[in-house]
């Protein structure tokens, strides 16, 4: 019997994963694209808070992504917008295998082998309450029964063909569910898992809210999302992350959060760090560029390279078909 703290080689089995295991300068090879998937095949609908992004329908996607691959593109993240009518108190629909996610897998594999596809596994995008798991009857998390659901949103995923899983949900032990479950089904030796490890409860993540029509239709995330202050409680789930299995750790926003990134290199020497310059960090940086401030590619340089001096070996960033042009 395999421990699941001895599973390494999910983190390098796809070339696109290796150089995240080693520090170096930008390149196109460290940058991830989270891209956002509709269940409205034909549709590519701008993004109003976030100039440049859109809802990409099943049907628009391979011409949208090919233009991005041919310029060095390695890795998108995936995340499904789905139509309100599918949506229910359990996230059923999550891995449903009609649904934009498990389609964008399978077409993306497809059409582009070698490209890393990624998936967010979280339950808010598919819930009819807005929040991060199931709920309880007085509206607190049932911790337990997310973690169920989680896990079977991850192996489903992995089994469409994605290289990677990222929870995003902050519930607690869902990393060694994945873990568990990714090694039952065979598949732990070619599917990594990237752990939303340092994940806070922010003001910027407004436009993603918008972009994937998440948000809480009570209350906020603040009970499992962490308190912004809390340098203690993101190094204790960085720790906790890395005991269940996680294979690359990421925190959650980026620029805000650098000390975080510094800590998570010092707790995970050995695991890439990643960093997700999240939706409000991208219209902060577009929208003072277009008021003059500053000019746009020379800020965005600038703030991949804090990202790296932190300690960041992956970055998550609405940016990437930008770089991949800058970077030529």
């Amino acid at each position: 019997m395999v421990e699941i703290d001895s599973l390494l080689h999910a983190g390098y089995h796809n070339p696109a994963q290796r150089p995240w295991q080693i520090e170096r300068t930008l390149t196109k090879g460290a940058l991830m694209y989270p891209i956002f998937i509709t269940d409205e095949p034909d549709s590519l609908i701008p993004i109003p808070s976030m100039p440049n992004q859109y809802r990409i329908g099943i049907n628009r996607l391979e011409a949208f992504i090919a233009p991005l691959v041919s310029k060095g593109l390695r890795a998108v993240m995936l995340f499904g917008v789905p139509n309100d009518s599918v949506k229910d108190e359990f996230g059923t629909a999550a891995d449903d295998p009609s649904g934009p996610v498990i389609l964008a897998i399978k077409l993306l594999k497809s059409k582009f082998p070698e490209l890393l596809v990624s998936c967010d596994v979280c339950l808010c995008e598919y819930t009819s309450h807005g929040h991060c798991g199931h709920l309880n009857s007085d509206y607190t998390i049932d911790n337990t029964a997310s973690v169920k659901r989680l896990a079977e949103v991850a192996v489903n995923y992995a089994k469409a063909g994605a290289d990677n899983v990222a929870p995003s949900d902050m519930m607690d032990g869902r990393m060694r569910a994945i873990k568990q479950g990714l090694l039952e089904a065979g598949l732990s030796h070619r599917v990594s898992l990237m752990a939303y490890s340092a994940k806070y409860a922010s003001a910027l993540y407004g436009p993603f809210r918008d972009a994937a029509c998440s948000g809480a239709k009570f209350g906020d995330r603040s009970a499992y999302q962490l308190p912004p202050g809390s340098r203690g409680l993101g190094r204790r789930a960085i720790e906790r992350d890395v005991r269940e299995g996680a294979d690359i750790i990421m925190v959650k926003p980026a620029m805000f959060y650098l000390d975080i990134v510094r800590d998570a290199k010092e707790i995970a020497p050995n695991h890439p760090i990643a960093a997700y310059q999240v939706s409000g960090e991208y219209a902060m940086l577009h929208h003072s560029a277009a008021a003059g401030v500053f000019d746009l590619k020379t800020a965005v340089l600038e703030s991949m390279a804090s990202l790296q001096r932190a300690g960041c070996n992956l970055i998550l960033t609405y940016f990437t078909p930008e770089l991949l042009e800058w970077l030529d």
